[in-house]
């Protein structure tokens, strides 16, 4: 079964982006770990939605890939275009089968993304982050915590469709496809290969809405 479906949620929710949507500014986490990068290193957005990030990086003069299975936010991205954002390219495709050789990146970005699946996606979904990663570049992502799961359930009928996978009765939202959610162990076994430089459990904006905040670097070879 198909399990890496929110797509089809976002498409929609991107082809109807609203002027002063929360999805349209940029998260200070990213903001900071920008300023830890080397000015023109080659960054790619993995699930880049309406571009709130790769815009954002592009202006910073960083060479950007803005990348989502969803056509309305790339198609978005390209209508936001200013001044010169040469640098910012768009590709459309699946997290877990990227079309870019081995170490075409720097570093990857990928904010509220690739927890929607199951498993399976996801580790595919992490072997590609690690493949085009050059040795020494820092994954920075969120995934969903599992202390969040209570919350998600005390609002909406969930059921457990694979390991750690979930899928709530929640129409008009995003929750009736697969979300991943883990707990700290669960996590660094998941990132295999890399060595974790923070990692932090987030609340946002909503009550409960608890989110791993993690930057990783790729280990070298040997290593």
């Amino acid at each position: 079964m198909k399990t890496d479906t929110a797509d089809a949620h976002w498409n929609e929710e991107w082809a109807n982006i609203e002027a002063g949507s929360k999805w349209l500014q940029p998260e200070e986490d990213v903001m900071a770990w920008a300023k830890t990068l080397r000015p023109g290193a080659r960054v790619l957005d993995l699930g880049a939605g309406v571009g709130r990030h790769a815009l954002w990086l592009a202006d910073q003069g960083f060479d950007v890939t803005a990348f989502d299975a969803a056509q309305a936010g790339l198609d978005a991205i390209e209508g936001a275009r200013l001044g010169d954002r040469a640098r910012l390219r768009c590709v459309q495709g699946r997290m877990d089968d990227l079309p870019f050789a081995d170490g075409s990146f720097d570093h990857v970005l990928s904010w509220n993304v690739i927890y929607h699946g199951d498993e399976e996606i996801l580790l595919r979904t992490i072997d590609e982050i690690r493949r085009v990663l050059q040795p020494g570049g820092s994954y920075l992502g969120t995934m969903l915590s599992k202390r969040r799961l209570p919350h998600e359930l005390a609002k909406y009928p969930g059921r457990e469709i694979s390991h750690n996978a979930w899928v709530f009765d929640a129409p008009g939202t995003d929750k009736i496809h697969p979300h991943y959610f883990c707990a700290a162990a669960e996590l660094l076994a998941l990132f295999d290969g890399f060595e974790p430089k923070q990692i932090k459990d987030c609340q946002h904006e909503a009550p409960g809405s608890w989110h791993w905040h993690i930057v990783m670097e790729k280990l070298g070879v040997g290593v």
